[in-house]
């Protein structure tokens, strides 16, 4: 009896252990170059029927975030940071992208790629910039980085590439208080509509609308019956753009003035 209960206790023992769930194999992590190739080779993408190449970006983003958490004092760690911020502004998620560039630039303020993080920054911005006669917050923030990278970064090759992109922030910036100037002047508000142009010439000269800008101001103190300085802006156009077209109308205000 005593021997059929032990051996009837081995056996549910045997029972138990078959029916245990295996505790799960410790998965190594792989070396922090590998996983780096390995996420370089995932943003490579796959050619399908050689049209066009798709890539899974958020594939790509885990396995450079596997690096950081697993070997965040590496070189690789480093480099994984901006291949996420870069994976990010390839696939359109702008907040993401500028979340990562804006770390990247605190944590690592002597690096080499900072200037290359404060311009892809503006373009994060630029990127979601709307048209002239909308908000302009993006194009602001564009504008800021690109101020931030010229003036900290002048040498740099990314600062050379940030110019005319610079220029242009500051064109449809000009170009939206003119719009607002605009609307004024077709409601007939013409000190509001002043105000505007002569915000404008002061904060955005030199960009190829003074003549223009001028001329509209102009309108506006004849239309206040300001004529005397009306006049001097006529002739300042006269005299300062004399090959455009605004001096010829500028001209004829003159003429008109004086009748």
């Amino acid at each position: 009896m005593h021997a059929r209960i032990i051996v009837a206790g081995m056996l549910v023992a045997c029972v138990a252990a078959a029916c245990r769930t295996p505790e799960p194999a410790f998965e190594e992590v792989a070396p922090a170059e590998e996983l780096y190739a390995k996420g370089l080779e995932k943003l490579e993408g796959i050619s399908i029927l050689g049209l066009f190449t798709y890539v899974n970006y958020s594939d790509a983003i885990e396995i450079f975030q596997s690096i950081i958490d697993n070997y965040p004092y590496s070189a690789q760690a480093v480099d994984a940071e901006l291949q996420i911020a870069d994976a990010y502004f390839a696939d359109a998620k702008f907040e993401e992208a500028l979340s990562y560039y804006r770390d990247f630039g605190e944590l690592h303020p002597q690096h080499e790629k900072v200037a290359y993080t404060i311009y892809r920054s503006a373009l994060c911005h630029q990127r979601q910039m709307k048209s002239v006669s909308r908000d302009q917050t993006a194009t602001r923030k564009a504008f800021g980085f690109l101020d931030q990278l010229l003036v900290k970064y002048p040498n740099s090759e990314y600062a050379r590439e940030a110019e005319p992109l610079w220029r242009e922030m500051q064109i449809q910036l000009a170009e939206h208080v003119e719009g607002i100037a605009d609307f004024y002047r077709s409601r007939e508000e013409y000190e509001s509509a002043a105000e505007r142009y002569r915000s404008l010439l002061n904060e955005y000269p030199g960009l190829g609308l003074d003549d223009r800008v001028l001329f509209k101001l102009g309108r506006c103190y004849e239309a206040l019956n300001r004529l005397d300085e009306a006049d001097r802006i006529y002739r300042t156009i006269v005299a300062h753009y004399s090959g455009s077209r605004y001096a010829y109308r500028a001209r004829q205000r003159i003429a008109a003035n004086l009748d």
